[in-house]
């Protein structure tokens, strides 16, 4: 009886692989870095990004596409990723394509192995793995900028927070001594906010307890259909960050679907899998009601006006399109001028967010100043007025 450590993307499949040299394994279990690391385990964009422009690189150089993957799972540092490149060698090594070999992974976009499986219809790999990385490459960028210009906002709300928790359990309790030790009857405000600071000092870790377990339910709950419908519904009708999120997820769903056009997948296919790749499920849910619409024989604008969810400006520009013929150019066009728009609405609510976290700071500190300091105030002018008497 042997006991062994290997690399694999599941125990399945490591079972398989020891089974088919003729042994008979009695258990497989997950250990060290590896636990955990099942299929469903996502890869960084960047790291993915990389590995598909050195296997892009490979394959244009003569080698063939098993060789290719072999060598990189060999040269990969992610123990999961290389578990499942080492996966996808052996299951194109028995005979499946390499698009049937990246889905049985579980954890990469679908964007991507849809896009190998058009390379792998119309055989021509190179080119339509250089789209996607094209593609990926302009999506990346945006999304960091979107993620700095959002920097500066979220670090002055931590401020806020961190601040107004230090002066209700560090300088209010002091505030309590002293006034206790004085004996004077304080204004309203000040009692409050001194009772306030005892109950943040005697239940302080409570109330993070049940706000760590509120947030975890949250995250739960939204990961269903229901919560997830939900929080899309209320995201999209905020006053600012609504038109601002349906916008970039109208951008993020054209450019997928003309990568996918582009690289020869058809039209129904193409936007079953633009619509799984984006998050807003509003827009999912009305796409895949309009490849209903698209299967009847009806032209994609319409389809998509028929759902009242999609811009008047991107159905009119896809409409154009497609009375051209040039549907997936013009759908990158629709893609760049939403993230255009995206960026210049998200910069000037930045302009508008930023003052006014600014000010309610300003108006946290001096609120809590004035109610802590009120009483001496008073005992400064009742000491000078009996002076003067």
């Amino acid at each position: 009886m042997q006991e062994q450590t290997h690399s694999a993307a599941t125990e399945e499949e490591l079972r398989a692989r020891f089974t088919q040299a003729g042994y008979y394994v009695y258990s497989v279990k997950s250990r060290g870095l590896l636990a955990g690391a099942g299929k469903t385990k996502k890869v960084k964009l960047e790291t993915f990004l990389v590995f598909n422009q050195q296997f892009l690189t490979l394959i244009r150089a003569g080698l063939p596409i098993l060789g290719s993957i072999e060598l990189l799972a060999r040269r990969q540092k992610l123990p999961h990723f290389r578990a499942q490149l080492e996966d996808v060698a052996t299951r194109v090594k028995n005979g499946e394509s390499i698009s049937e070999a990246f889905v049985a992974q579980g954890g990469f976009p679908v964007v991507y192995t849809t896009t190998l499986l058009a390379g792998e219809r119309s055989g021509n790999l190179e080119e339509v793995l250089q789209r996607y990385l094209d593609f990926q490459r302009v999506s990346l960028t945006f999304r960091k900028k979107l993620l700095a210009s959002l920097i500066y906002p979220s670090v002055l709300v931590v401020m806020v927070i961190a601040l107004f928790i230090f002066l209700i359990t560090f300088v209010v309790p002091r505030f309590a001594e002293l006034y206790e030790q004085l004996g004077t009857k304080l204004p309203a405000i000040t009692t409050f906010l001194l009772a306030l600071g005892k109950n943040a000092q005697s239940y302080g870790i409570y109330a993070l307890a049940a706000l760590a377990l509120a947030i975890f339910l949250f995250v739960r709950w939204i990961k269903t259909d229901a919560g997830a419908n939900l929080v899309d519904r209320v995201r999209i009708g905020l006053p600012l960050i609504g038109p601002v999120w349906l916008k970039y997820q109208v951008g993020l769903f054209s450019r997928t679907l003309a990568t996918l056009l582009t690289g020869g997948l058809p039209l129904v296919p193409s936007l079953e899998t633009a619509a799984r790749s984006i998050d807003s499920r509003q827009i999912s849910n009305a796409v895949f009601r309009s490849v209903e619409t698209v299967r009847e024989g009806k032209g994609l604008s319409v389809s998509l006006a028929e759902t009242k969810v999609f811009p008047e400006l991107a159905v009119e520009m896809i409409e154009v399109g497609e009375s051209t013929g040039a549907l997936p150019q013009m759908l990158n066009s629709v893609a760049e001028f939403f993230e255009e728009d995206v960026q210049t609405n998200l910069t000037a609510a930045m302009s508008l967010i930023e003052p006014l976290i600014l000010i309610v700071m300003g108006c946290v500190v001096v609120t809590i100043l004035i109610s802590l300091y009120l009483p001496i105030f008073s005992m400064s002018a009742g000491a000078g007025g009996g002076g003067a008497q």
